[in-house]
């Protein structure tokens, strides 16, 4: 029997609310098709997880990319860092990892505008287009403008951290056969302070011919150049000699 007390509705029990919460957007989660690949606003998708397309979102760790590669000035690839090298100045690791560099001058706009002579500049890349070091010339003004290409400059070799791993120092010199006397000689010095080697012009009546020295002066390679170097078509190529085969194919030809 019925309580008459009580109302015959409230002994119904109500249904059961679903606790879950409805599924909702994340805030600010923008389609990918509404922005650029890369320029989603900030706050669009939790930290790490980034939307290269609609249908598969690839997760990350915050600040790590795959096959991601460094960029120096102006967008250009960076080689990445290598560890220390034992009996390797600090900076030269790099070399051990090349067969060939790539050395391009920079275009100054001054230069171009004035047709005065600025310091040159120079990025120095693999032969995969990433930049390895980047070489930049100090002098003054009047030896630029006046001595032309055989006026002394001190050049700075950088890596990509900006520090400095290799420096060249050429004094004022001639060139030719007509000054045999004072001719051509560079000091390079790796790491900045220490001389490693020279460059010094040998004389020779026709032929472009430079010899290689150790830090005690000892001559190790020899470089010799075509006769004719002004060739805008064609590359122009120097034969680089260890000194003891020509010394040993000399001593074959005299026997």
């Amino acid at each position: 029997m019925a309580d008459l007390g009580t109302d015959p509705q409230s002994s119904k029990s109500e249904p059961l609310v679903n606790n879950k919460t409805p599924a909702t957007q994340p805030p600010a989660a923008f389609p990918a098709e509404a922005y650029p690949y890369g320029a989603y606003p900030p706050g669009a998708f939790p930290p790490g997880v980034y939307l290269p397309t609609a249908q598969q979102p690839v997760a990350h760790p915050p600040g790590v990319y795959s096959n991601q590669v460094p960029l120096g000035p102006g967008g250009i690839p960076m080689m990445t860092a290598l560890s220390r090298i034992p009996n390797c100045p600090p900076g030269l690791e790099y070399l051990t990892q090349v067969d060939q560099l790539l050395v391009h001058q920079q275009v100054e706009l001054l230069e171009v505008l004035t047709g005065f002579e600025t310091n040159n500049k120079y990025q120095i890349k693999n032969s995969l287009g990433q930049l390895v070091y980047f070489a930049a010339e100090e002098n003054d003004f009047c030896n630029r403008n006046c001595c032309g290409n055989l006026r002394s400059f001190d050049m700075k070799i950088l890596d990509n951290l900006g520090q400095e791993v290799i420096n060249l120092y050429r004094p004022l010199r001639c060139a030719g056969c007509c000054c045999p006397c004072c001719l051509q000689e560079m000091e390079v010095k790796a790491p900045p302070g220490e001389p490693i080697g020279y460059v010094v012009q040998t004389w020779d009546l026709c032929l472009p011919k430079f010899t290689i020295q150790n830090d005690k002066k000892e001559p190790v390679l020899k470089i010799i150049g075509p006769c004719c170097i002004c060739n805008c078509c064609n590359d122009i190529d120097f034969k680089v000699l260890f000194l003891y085969l020509m010394k040993f194919f000399s001593f074959l030809i005299s026997l």
